[in-house]
């Protein structure tokens, strides 16, 4: 029967520590998934907002202008909409549902309320394009007007061959209709003879454009309509430092107050760090820890042991090491005439003799009187003294084995 004493345990300190190490990144990895999954969904939908690379999405627009050197970004922040801060605030209006978030608006900052035109589904088989488009009912593009204070309606009118604006006439081509504004309250800024392209509605505190082509991804395909999107952009800045921020809230990209981000960013990354830090260092305290803590002992220990620990310790500090070569070879020619049963009766040449017959140390192949020799006088070196003495620990080890053998 095996003795299972000597089997390998299956818990060696190599397979724990890949089994930690495994364990900590599936848990790094479940924080930052539970933390970020937001953050890594496409947001490329088919649809007319910020982040949409389809025919009637404006992110084309968003990339023309930061290719062009201008601090444009989309926000996803709710608190977009009420802060005063400077720049110029672009609202992308979504096909449903402005009517109610914007019921309560009121601009604290320069801002562009771009009107819808165009409605559609997603295209099933690629969630980025956008299929079977049509003409939003101006019905609820009227109610949508009242809702938001701008005393104006929609008209849609053919292509005009130029349209009047702070730039000069441009021949603007957006797809199939114009879509305008009429309206008595409204301050023309860009306009045809039969509607306003661009207009400040001075009720509602904002400027309005009502053909949505102007900048989409479908409208930027003609070089004058990218032309007039980019000169209205100036017209409504102050500032060329003056950042440009569409707002995707009013389309469902809301990103919310997540803990999980907070703590991994600043003011609170410092804490964070620290924390983990601390953790990590208890982790490795309480792994390379085995078994309970160590009690603490007698100042003065009892015992042989204790004795031996202290007289070699006084020997150390005396710095005598070297010197007891002569003692450790007169005690182990003691110890080995005693082992083998010498007669008490021979001298030490006798002895040395003796012990000669005996055999050769097997790893030097040294006799006795060879190695007495380099024992009879004080060391060089207190290497020199362990090597010398375990050597001549080796024989006599070797010699009792031998005597043990022989008796059996």
């Amino acid at each position: 029967m095996k003795d299972r004493s000597h089997f390998d345990s299956p818990f060696s300190g190599k397979i724990v520590g890949i089994l930690l190490a495994v364990a900590l990144f599936s848990f790094g990895a479940i924080m930052v998934l539970a933390g970020w999954a937001p953050e890594l969904r496409d947001r490329n939908v088919a649809g007319a907002h910020p982040f949409s690379t389809s025919a009637l999405g404006y992110n084309g627009f968003v990339q023309l202008l930061q290719e062009q050197g201008y601090p444009a970004e989309v926000s996803r922040l709710e608190r977009t909409l009420e802060d005063s801060d400077w720049g110029l605030l672009v609202l992308t209006l979504p096909q449903w549902g402005a009517a109610k978030a914007l019921e309560d608006f009121e601009p604290q900052r320069t801002t562009l309320l771009v009107l819808p035109k165009w409605t559609g589904m997603t295209d099933p088989l690629n969630k980025t394009h956008q299929k079977d488009t049509r003409f939003m009912n101006a019905r609820v593009l009227n109610d949508l007007l009242e809702t938001i204070a701008i005393d104006a309606e929609i008209g849609r009118i053919d292509v005009p061959s130029e349209t009047s604006t702070p730039f000069g006439s441009i021949a603007l081509k957006p797809d199939v209709k114009m879509q305008v504004l009429r309206g008595d309250s409204l301050t023309p800024i860009a306009e045809t003879q039969d509607g306003i392209l661009l207009a400040w509605a001075p009720d509602a505190d904002m400027y309005v454009l009502s053909d949505p082509d102007m900048i989409n991804t479908f409208g930027l395909s003609q070089f004058e309509n990218a032309r007039f999107a980019t000169q209205m952009i100036d017209f409504l800045r102050n500032d060329y430092d003056e950042p440009i921020v569409f707002d995707a809230t009013l389309h469902g990209f809301v990103r919310s107050e997540n803990l999980l981000q907070m703590i991994f960013d600043i003011p609170f990354i410092g804490a964070t760090l620290t924390a983990l830090a601390a953790a990590f260092l208890l982790g490795w305290a309480a792994l390379i820890r085995f078994g309970p803590p160590v009690k603490e002992g007698r100042a003065i220990a009892l015992g042989k042991q204790a004795l031996a620990d202290n007289s070699a310790g006084l020997i150390t500090m005396a710095r005598r090491e070297t010197r007891i070569a002569p003692a450790y070879l007169h005690m182990i020619r003691r110890r080995v005439s005693r082992d083998i049963g010498a007669p008490k009766t021979l001298n030490e040449t006798q002895l040395t003799a003796l012990f000669d017959r005996l055999g050769p140390e097997e790893e030097s192949g040294k006799h006795f009187t060879d190695m007495a020799s380099g024992l009879r006088g004080p060391a060089t070196s207190r290497e020199d003294l362990m090597n010398k003495a375990r050597e001549l620990f080796r024989w006599r080890k070797g010699i009792i084995g031998r005597s043990m053998n022989e008796r059996e």
